[in-house]
């Protein structure tokens, strides 16, 4: 499955996010694909105040704040 981690470059919380992901992905048979919001103004707009996110394929997000616990439950939702 297929994961788009959207933050930016000096966003704390986005590597906290980028830290869990990557102690979860391999577990979860997760594709995690960083996607940096500055590269786009509308990204920009839709999510500067509430990254990290994670999104699925489906559309399906799961705002910060979130631990690793969270992100299992959501993944499974998926």
């Amino acid at each position: 499955m297929n994961i788009q981690l959207l933050g930016t470059t000096g966003c704390h919380l986005c590597d906290v996010a980028e830290k869990i992901m990557g102690q979860l992905s391999p577990a979860l048979a997760l594709k995690v694909e960083k996607l940096d919001i500055a590269s786009s103004d509308a990204l920009v707009t839709q999510y500067g105040m509430s990254i990290p996110v994670l999104r699925s394929d489906s559309g399906q997000e799961l705002c910060w704040p979130f631990d690793a616990e969270q992100v299992l439950v959501w993944s499974q939702s998926l």
